[in-house]
């Protein structure tokens, strides 16, 4: 068995990074813009993230939702669903957080050069992939048709409202949610719905699928009805992570360490895992 590489003491130690921008996204969602205190911003490919520190009170993993390698600063979009992600979402202007990465796996966006571009994302699975549709809008002449297909639990619970406002006038995008209200006059219905009547060729098709993992499983099903070949699909996948570097073991699914390995598989690597529940 080959030796594990010792992290180094860089990767285990969390860099302070000011907070210099905070907007609230949904009732229980905040997009924060941090800068290192220090240094320059460290070159961040799209899927990746950093283990975010809230002094004296714990660490968790994000991904970076900013544009790839932005050296204005760290783009961070965070649910608060507990203790540290709720203090994390209530940092100020000025606030001093840890952050240590980028660590994982990228998005194999020059893998979509010259084909059509899928992308499936629910919830907060929109922010992984945020980096992914700005990449694929800033050099939009390299790649085929581009769709956006995104949904909600409500109306209320849709992410960068205003930027899929310009985003569908270079790329299309198609939006449902689960449970409308009575302004909503969209779709309604679960994300992998929206695959059936997308508009890309499957033999030369990639897509990127983030989101819930059940959500995951018929999206990835529903592009392999349609003919995209499981080598060309990709998914985000998610694990308690506490180490970042592979060491602790917490994000373990099945053969592979989510943190090291991943986050992005190709569905041909995923699928079996994402189909044994008891992993």
């Amino acid at each position: 068995m080959a030796a594990i590489a010792e992290p180094s003491l860089a990767a285990l130690t969390p860099e302070p990074y000011r907070v210099v921008r905070r907007r609230r996204e949904t009732g229980d969602t905040w997009q924060l813009r941090l800068v290192p205190t220090r240094g320059a911003a460290p070159k961040v490919a799209p899927g990746q993230f950093m283990m975010v520190y809230a002094f004296g009170i714990g660490e968790v993993p994000v991904s970076v939702s900013g544009g790839a390698g932005d050296p204005a600063g760290v783009g961070l979009t965070i649910r608060a669903v507990g203790a540290v992600t709720r203090a994390l979402c209530s940092s100020t202007r000025g606030s001093v957080l840890g952050l240590r990465g980028p660590f994982g796996a990228p998005w194999p966006v020059d893998a979509a050069e010259d084909r059509d571009v899928v992308v499936v994302a629910g919830g907060i699975g929109l922010a992984p992939l945020r980096p992914v549709v700005l990449k694929l809008i800033e050099e939009r002449e390299r790649y085929g048709a581009v769709t956006l297909l995104y949904g909600a639990r409500t109306p209320r619970d849709l992410l960068y409202k205003r930027e899929l406002g310009v985003w569908c006038r270079t790329i299309a995008i198609d939006v449902t949610v689960d449970a409308p209200t009575a302004r909503w006059h969209g779709k309604v219905g679960v994300v992998p719905k929206l695959v059936e009547h997308a508009r890309f060729d499957p033999e030369r098709t990639v897509a990127y699928v983030c989101g819930p993992e059940i959500m995951m499983r018929f999206a990835l099903g529903a592009l392999a009805a349609r003919g995209v070949p499981q080598e060309r699909l990709f998914v985000s996948l998610e694990r308690h992570m506490e180490c970042g570097v592979g060491l602790c073991g917490h994000c373990q699914l099945g053969p592979t360490l989510i943190c090291r390995d991943g986050p992005v598989y190709s569905a041909s690597q995923a699928a079996p895992w994402l189909e044994a529940r008891e992993l």
